[in-house]
């Protein structure tokens, strides 16, 4: 019986999410870059149920942190192990490694990623050729190891992301539906990695799932990819010395429509997806359904963190730095590309010795152990992003055409999110409750 016809459930500020049959049990599973954010809570999705998961192998080159396993309890601790697997090694090696650990899979789930650093003054994913060779290479070996490792799942789920459609190199059709074609503008590791999976499962005769999620929202110690990781920084810093929370973007970006995946609500989906039988070799995006502007986020981080104002955009055009992208193709085909405007940036912002040394204060203060403005300057390039409200329209008519109905609201998992920043020691406490959008 599909989860179409049993009730829904509610599980916190996670709604209307499916249930299963209790004949679905002991199931085994495979989450290979568990230390990531997407790897990580869909690991923390199915630990949560406890009869249909037996046994979780976290597969990656270090094991979840101690401080992220702190938000599992210790039932959960106990179902999952950590397999030691270093996905660019052969498949030899990577074979031996899950055999020697007794590896049994029913499900596998794929979120490792590896990131390249661009050449100095480069933005992130302008190398693209070594995305590809990398990626690609990583996501092959791990194929060739479970095949030597005689490893067959039943369904195998592949995490891409909005990259597939072609939002990080200028203008898209929106919303974007899985259906749309494959761009050729640029190397894209999405292409080759989709590639791999359909020919792996035709090769065993098995099912796949391909996720596709915006702006990932979600505590992990690693957090270079959460964009909107670095605004709470910000936020915090800005209430320690007494100033407003100052706004970086334009109207347009202080108008624009964000969308947002929370992790946990995208491992939700992944479970059910894996798990109903209508949803065999299906692509489907993943977000909140929740468009979240900045006209609404700015006020609630000022709140969160304390600040007792926060500003406006930038209305005097001689005041607004316009990034020009250069006469280059954009997936829409045809148009100006995209040109962001800004008035200062978090990065500049982040090079200010006053501003990290405010930080170290709010670290002492709070026993907190991560220092983002130490080391390069990444992941402010990615809140930047995020702040400039890139359109990233995922629909998400195809998941509810196929009977998801799982909602959260996105200020409401932010918040969330920051407070678990918090637990592991990387964000200060809020100061200001969670409001819902509404």
């Amino acid at each position: 019986m599909g989860s179409e016809q049993r009730p829904l459930q509610n599980k916190g500020i996670f709604k209307n999410l499916p249930t299963f049959s209790p004949d679905i049990k002991d199931q085994t599973a495979i989450v290979t870059g568990a230390n990531g954010i997407s790897g990580f809570h869909t690991m923390r999705v199915l630990l949560e149920s406890p009869e249909r998961w037996k046994k979780v192998w976290a597969a990656s080159r270090r094991p979840p942190p101690k401080d992220m396993m702190g938000l599992l309890s210790g039932d959960q601790r106990r179902r999952v192990e950590h397999v030691a697997c270093d996905f660019l090694s052969s498949p030899e090696d990577i074979a031996k490694q899950l055999k020697d650990a007794g590896v049994t899979a029913d499900y596998v789930f794929f979120y490792s990623y590896a990131q390249p650093k661009p050449e100095p003054g480069k933005p992130a994913w302008s190398n693209a050729e070594e995305l590809v060779d990398v990626n690609t290479a990583l996501f092959r070996n791990f194929l060739g190891g479970l095949d030597q490792a005689n490893i067959v799942p039943k369904r195998f789920c592949l995490q891409t992301g909005a990259k597939n459609y072609g939002v990080h190199i200028g203008r898209a059709r929106t919303p974007f539906v899985e259906s749309d074609p494959r761009h050729g503008i640029e190397p894209n590791f999405y292409y080759p990695q989709e590639d791999l999976l359909y020919e792996y499962c035709k090769k065993h005769d098995i099912g796949w799932n391909i996720f596709c999620p915006a702006w990932i929202i979600g505590a992990v110690n690693n957090a270079a990819m959460n964009a909107l990781h670095p605004l709470a920084v910000y936020a915090a810093v800005r209430a320690h010395k007494g100033e407003k929370l100052d706004f970086p973007g334009d109207i347009n970006s202080w108008l624009g429509n964000a969308e947002h995946s929370t992790a946990m609500l995208t491992g939700y989906l992944t479970e059910w997806g894996v798990l109903e039988d209508k949803c065999k070799n299906q692509k489907f995006n993943a977000c909140d359904t929740c468009a979240l502007p900045n006209n609404r986020l700015w006020p609630e981080l000022a709140r969160w963190y304390g600040c007792k104002e926060y500003g406006l955009p930038e209305l005097d055009e001689s005041k607004l730095t316009t990034v020009d992208p250069g006469d280059k193709e954009t997936p829409l085909g045809f148009g100006p590309p995209f040109k962001p405007r800004y008035s200062f940036t978090l990065g500049h912002w982040a090079s200010q010795e006053e501003n990290h040394k405010a930080w170290k204060e709010i670290m002492q203060k709070h026993n907190l152990t991560d220092d983002p403005f130490e080391g390069d300057l990444e992941p402010w390039q990615f809140a930047e992003a995020a702040a400039w409200a890139l359109s990233l329209g995922l629909s998400m008519n195809k998941a509810m055409n196929f009977g998801w109905t799982g909602h959260v609201d996105t200020l409401e998992s932010l918040h969330l999110a920051y407070s678990e920043f918090n637990k592991i020691g990387m964000l200060p406490p809020l100061v200001g409750e969670s409001r819902p959008l509404e």
